[in-house]
């Protein structure tokens, strides 16, 4: 036998089995989306607000996890945050929390690609302006 007709001969099962099958079988599973942590910073100032958007780039979505990681001077002080959806000038919030602190966190989930936001504001307890820092994971 010629060693094509033989190599022929022996691949001919495997690529066969492979017709009628289903072709998820195939295609592998889908790879887990890639997990970035970004920090925002700035200044809060009394009755300020900012802003900051994120992308989310996996088709798939995923874990979105905001932490208000400091706020000094004062570390007490009581802030507003809230995790939104960036409609490309303002922040919507989602989930929020009127009365966060350090350490104060916000669990969301996307569903697929896009822009999202996180944002810091004064709920009328500031009175000298605060330093803050925020981190964000997401997919």
């Amino acid at each position: 036998m010629r060693p094509l007709t033989l190599a022929c001969t022996l691949l001919l099962p495997f690529v066969s089995a492979g017709c009628g099958g289903d072709i998820q079988n195939f295609i592998g599973p889908t790879p887990d989306p890639v997990i970035v942590t970004e920090t925002f910073t700035g200044t809060l100032t009394r009755n300020g607000a900012t802003s900051h958007p994120f992308s989310v780039t996996s088709a798939g979505g995923g874990e979105v996890v905001a932490v208000l990681r400091a706020v000094t001077p004062d570390d007490t002080t009581v802030v507003g945050f809230s995790l939104g959806t960036w409609n490309g000038t303002s922040c919507q919030a989602v989930l929020s929390s009127d009365r966060a602190v350090v350490l104060a966190s916000l669990l969301g989930q996307a569903t697929s690609t896009g822009t999202l936001c996180v944002r810091i504001y004064d709920i009328g307890a500031l009175v000298d302006p605060q330093d803050y820092e925020i981190e964000v994971t997401h997919p």
